[in-house]
């Protein structure tokens, strides 16, 4: 149990939506069984992380061309987009376990996990446009979509970045509003916290929803394919939400640089 304890220790405070409650806890009970094995190591389980998206990615061409095995295609991807998920959750837990963590694992993490985006609606797209009997709108709202998507994450380290130039102790500050984070986690939810604590936290968590990222598309992306009605909807939805945010995180990060990098007003002196 101690063990257990160590490895739900370095899950992240900060997990997105269904990370949080479902992905990421099920990433700690499978560190519990190879955390210890030294050959598997961080960088090997994003690498397995990416192949099973690119598989899963497969699955979803295949079922949109086989009408037979079509939905079974369908739910395997589905599965299989969530293994990648679980996966991608593991190699930072493991790296935080073993006091490994890298920057240029943190680098490779962050993008294959892009890159798994970008690959997953493309196939979603190639699915939407078979089911639309070749019309090119499933294929227009993904590229939207991939696009604000990208642009958010472009946006997002310009102004870290620039935050740097400005400021060399900024990401300091982000590592403790880290620590908060934590802190935050640990006064609400975990192993020794209640059911009323822990309700608390979950209750907190659904305000993700709303950040529609990664986390969100993965269950975004496992409805579409085990509803196949729900797949154009959630395209549109995909498109419109990264369209909006995308906007939304550029207005206010330049509104941020704007403001940091203001001068300070001269201060006169008290006589």
């Amino acid at each position: 149990m101690d063990k257990f304890k160590r490895i739900w220790a370095t899950k992240n405070p900060n997990d997105e939506w269904w990370s949080s409650f479902v992905t990421s806890p099920l990433a700690v009970v499978c560190n519990w069984f190879v955390v210890d094995i030294a050959w598997i190591t961080p960088n090997l389980i994003t690498l397995l992380s990416f192949i099973v998206a690119l598989v899963s990615a497969v699955f979803i061409c295949l079922g949109s061309s086989e009408e037979s095995l079509g939905i079974a295609f369908y739910v395997a991807a589905a599965v299989l987009i969530h293994v990648s998920h679980i996966l991608d959750c593991m190699d930072g837990q493991m790296a935080r376990y073993r006091g490994t963590f890298s920057g240029s694992g943190g680098f490779y993490d962050k993008a294959t996990d892009h890159l798994q985006v970008f690959v997953w609606f493309g196939a979603i797209a190639y699915a939407g446009y078979m089911q639309t009997q070749a019309a090119v709108t499933p294929i227009f709202l993904a590229f939207i979509g991939v696009c604000f998507y990208a642009l958010r994450g472009y946006v997002k380290y310009v102004v870290i970045h620039s935050e740097m130039e400005r400021d060399k102790e900024y990401l300091t500050e982000i590592s403790r509003t880290s620590a908060a984070l934590q802190k935050q986690l640990d006064e609400f939810g975990g192993l020794d916290k209640g059911l009323g604590n822990n309700l608390m936290w979950f209750l907190k968590e659904q305000r993700k929803l709303f950040n529609f990222d990664e986390g969100v598309f993965v269950f975004m992306l496992s409805l579409a394919l085990i509803i196949p009605s729900t797949l154009i909807p959630m395209l549109w939805v995909f498109a419109v939400s990264q369209l909006f945010l995308g906007i939304i995180r550029c207005c206010q990060h330049g509104q941020q640089l704007a403001h940091d990098q203001r001068p300070d007003p001269l201060k006169i002196p008290d006589k």
